[in-house]
């Protein structure tokens, strides 16, 4: 997202973004575009250590862990989270490179 946001940070009425910046931006739009996730993506970066299980997030929000792992996967696949196992838990952080564009977004 890095080079995509460089570009989008240049683009200009005269100079649009091209569009496989276009592409990178409208897929992590549509990844977030959605309330629940959205909550899950300021609870992760809320966390201690910017770290949170799938089970804490769903007794967070008040919802079913297969309903929080739906949305978790989409942002998992946009590459906003990374999903580390560790043993029976499964913990949930924000990718290094997006950690930036997730906090700006969610101000």
């Amino acid at each position: 997202m890095a080079a995509s946001a460089r570009r989008r940070d240049e683009a200009t009425p005269a100079n649009p973004i091209d569009r496989l910046a276009a592409e990178d931006l409208a897929r992590t739009l549509r990844a977030v575009a959605d309330p629940t996730r959205l909550q899950l993506l300021s609870m992760i970066v809320g966390a201690p250590g910017g770290e949170a299980t799938v089970g804490d997030l769903a007794a967070g929000l008040g919802l079913r862990q297969p309903t929080v792992t739906h949305h978790l996967r989409i942002m998992v696949e946009d590459g906003l989270l990374i999903r580390e196992p560790r043993g029976r838990q499964v913990w949930m952080s924000i990718s290094a490179g997006r950690r930036a564009a997730v906090i700006d977004l969610l101000r």
